[in-house]
């Protein structure tokens, strides 16, 4: 399947890189970080199936695997051979499932808390999650007024993260606005279920996962178990962070993705015998420079 995507950026300014939001959300959850990305780097956010502007056919795998797989699809659609990806939630766990599967094709990934490390996989949707979702879903046509007061940004966002005051009238309408209408809110939920991810990823990714140490989405008492994670990946613990780093701490998230960035630059290949050709020019011209030289010495 191949997923709705928007591009920012030079698309000639190295290898892009790939947002991938989390389960009810859009990639109207990276506009904090994409307009400083674009300033570098070649970004595209994708919609996964039944969210933002993809559709969700009847039937469709959303397990994280196979929203992996949808990614690589829409890659190859893009004619992009290798990608950084950096995903929240349900995208950090298929940005680690892709690495899993193709692990050629990514060039690094950062986790922002990425859903998927519990030792002890869900057997039930979370009730919390679902009346939230129900709840955005049914107060769409209000949201837009509500969400102009302080009690309706606290309402829907108070735990999401400690700073909720920061987010922006246009931040919140947009998340509201995208869980309310995420038709694969509720398969991605069930496709979770009994699942979590325990397989390991090639050492030649690198790999940075961050959490907030606010998160009441993933808490750390069951949801973020290190032990889980690629044993090579970095690990870091934000303070006063909720689910969404890139909503409370959007500068930090940026230099993390420039961190991974500049250590994957790829080096052009180089024909040594150009290069082998470069130097006998330069001796030839050099000796003949030198040669001159001397000999308007001796006429002096």
């Amino acid at each position: 399947m191949i997923l709705t995507t928007k591009e920012y950026g030079a698309a000639n300014s190295g290898l892009p890189l790939i947002l991938i939001h989390g389960m009810g959300s859009a990639a109207t959850a990276w506009q904090l970080v994409v307009p400083e990305l674009a300033k570098s780097y070649r970004v595209i956010t994708v919609d996964l199936p039944g969210h933002g502007e993809t559709q969700l056919p009847a039937g469709l795998d959303m397990s994280p695997k196979s929203l992996a797989g949808y990614v690589l699809e829409t890659m190859d659609s893009l004619n992009i051979s290798k990608a950084h990806l950096v995903g929240n939630s349900l995208g950090g766990w298929t940005a680690l499932e892709l690495a899993v599967i193709q692990p050629e094709r990514v060039a690094s990934i950062l986790g922002l808390a990425p859903a998927g490390l519990w030792l002890a996989p869900f057997n039930v949707r979370y009730p919390g999650t679902a009346i939230a979702r129900n709840l955005a879903s049914s107060l769409k046509v209000v949201s837009p007024f509500g969400l102009k007061y302080e009690w309706g940004r606290k309402l829907g966002f108070g735990d999401v993260s400690p700073q909720w005051r920061t987010y922006s009238y246009q931040l919140c309408l947009d998340a509201t606005l995208a869980l309310g209408n995420a038709a694969g809110y509720f398969p991605a939920w069930d496709a979770m279920l009994k699942k979590r991810f325990d397989e390991q990823v090639s050492s030649t990714v690198p790999i940075t996962i961050v959490f907030g140490d606010s998160d009441k989405t993933l808490p750390a008492s069951s949801c973020q178990e290190k032990s889980l994670a690629p044993k090579h990946a970095t690990w870091l613990n934000w303070e006063s962070c909720g689910h969404a780093p890139m909503w409370d701490y959007p500068e930090r998230v940026v230099a993390e993705i420039a961190k991974l960035a500049d250590i994957c630059i790829e080096v052009p290949s180089v024909n040594t015998q150009h290069i082998q050709e470069c130097h006998m020019l330069a001796y030839h011209v050099i000796t003949e420079l030198v040669e001159n030289s001397l000999f308007r010495g001796s006429e002096l």
